[in-house]
């Protein structure tokens, strides 16, 4: 029951599952959510305080300021992915160590601000590009060293889209505690 309740709080909406078929529908859905994340994002962070930053969504797990910190790397790693796959021939993307990543100094000592105005600039350009792709594009990929799968960049969207409410959901449940 305790590993139950520990992947409960890891995954609050689940992990992310890839759906038969991908509508145009779906897609517009999971962009629209890939471009508002920013604001979405301040909308939940706008009044908390820097002890509040320090709440994580559970034991062990990320803070608050950790979270926006890794939501920004993270976006940024797959925007340069979605752009090698769009311009190499099933590129293999460079891994990075997030838990790594996440005890650096920039993503426990800097202030939020600074990754919300990364996302807001990236997720603007991300948006325009996502939005410009037609369907050879969506089906273009990117092979990840870690899992050895390759990945088309409408999936990639999908998973990118769920990264968001993942996050914004940790972010909800840390500032409950």
């Amino acid at each position: 029951m305790m590993k139950d309740n520990l992947e409960k709080l890891r995954y609050p909406i689940g992990k992310f599952s890839k759906p038969e078929v991908i509508s145009p529908e779906l897609l517009e859905t999971w962009i629209n959510t890939i471009s508002k994340f920013p604001e979405y994002l301040k909308n939940e962070v706008n009044k908390l305080n820097e002890k509040d930053l320090e709440n994580s969504y559970r034991e062990g797990g990320w803070t608050v300021r950790q979270l926006i910190h890794h939501c920004a790397d993270s976006h940024m790693n797959s925007f340069i992915r979605f752009k090698l796959a769009l311009t190499e021939d099933t590129p293999t993307i460079k891994p990075y160590k997030e838990d790594k990543w996440a005890i650096l100094a920039d993503s426990i000592l800097m202030p939020i601000e600074c990754s919300i105005r990364i996302l807001e600039g990236l997720h603007q350009r991300w948006t325009a590009l996502l939005q410009s792709l037609d369907a050879k594009q969506l089906k273009m990929e990117f092979k990840n060293p870690e899992s050895g799968k390759i990945i088309n960049i409408e999936t990639a969207i999908g998973i990118y889209a769920w990264h968001c409410n993942h996050h914004i959901t940790h972010i909800i449940n840390a500032k409950k505690h």
